[in-house]
């Protein structure tokens, strides 16, 4: 019975040590930024192993696959799980919080943060470093330059307003065209287990086509517009955090609308096919 007490003292003590190790350090608010990024490659990790482990067992084109194909899928997999994330949070900030709202606040919206939008863009980091990791790895077999320069503006873009709390209304703007990451992946998987003449193949390529035409041509206009209607705020932010608003949601439309055109193109072969 000592021994039994002794034991579950040393669990308490283990415990309390764990809870204030939690507390003072992982969610600090000076170490929230870094913990959210560790945590999003972890979780990275976490989502690439489960594809892989999923797709072993219930996809049987899975094993026939070459080794970077297999790397891709799974790299797909992870990709997909973080648009589905990123899309919620920004989806949210952006259109139904009231921390971006000018109706609830009276401050400078450019810079306007908490906690929860910290933590979403650190998590939104950690993927970005992981995925473009994967890409100068195994370049350029997951993807060429355009994905490079994709990447790393985007990491330097969402850590820049991670760290700063400037920005972060533009930049959760700019993740909802995360939507249309799961579209091109189902995309990439129906063509890679040979079903490109399916009917799945052409409705997605349809939904590919309006999700795209929604969050990386039409959204980006609006949020054009917001910019140029807060431009008296912009310019309260750092020279730097200015010069992030006004270059990369502009370098990031101009590609948009190149990969829109072969968007369309694409679609316009397989409708011709079709017919």
């Amino acid at each position: 019975m000592a021994m039994s007490t002794e034991t579950a003292m040393a669990i308490k003590s283990y415990q309390n040590q764990a809870e204030a190790l939690v507390k003072n350090y992982l969610l600090a608010d000076p170490f929230i930024p870094y913990t959210s990024v560790l945590g999003g490659i972890f979780a990275c990790k976490v989502a690439n192993d489960l594809t892989q482990l999923i797709s072993t067992f219930y996809i049987k084109t899975y094993n026939g696959l070459t080794k970077i194909q297999r790397i891709e899928w799974n790299n797909r997999g992870m990709s997909t799980i973080h648009a589905v994330f990123i899309t919620a949070m920004s989806l949210y900030f952006v259109f139904w919080s009231d921390l971006f709202s000018d109706q609830q606040h009276t401050g400078i919206v450019t810079l306007r943060s908490s906690q929860l939008s910290i933590v979403g863009l650190g998590v939104s980091v950690g993927y970005f470093f992981a995925d473009l990791g994967m890409i100068v790895l195994h370049y350029p077999s997951l993807g060429g330059k355009e994905y490079v320069i994709h990447h790393s503006l985007s990491t330097i873009a969402v850590a820049y307003s991670m760290l700063s709390g400037e920005m972060q209304l533009y930049t959760y703007m700019c993740l909802i065209s995360e939507v249309t990451t799961p579209e091109i992946n189902m995309r990439w998987y129906l063509d890679t287990t040979g079903h490109k003449r399916s009917a799945a193949y052409l409705i997605n390529g349809l939904a590919i086509f309006l999700a795209w035409l929604v969050a990386r041509i039409l959204l980006f206009l609006y949020m054009f517009r917001h910019i140029y209607l807060h431009y008296d705020q912009i310019i309260q932010m750092s020279l730097f955090g200015c010069l992030l608003v006004f270059l990369v949601p502009a370098v990031l439309f101009i590609m948009n609308v190149i990969w829109f055109g072969k968007i369309i193109k694409g679609l316009k072969k397989i409708l011709a096919k079709r017919q």
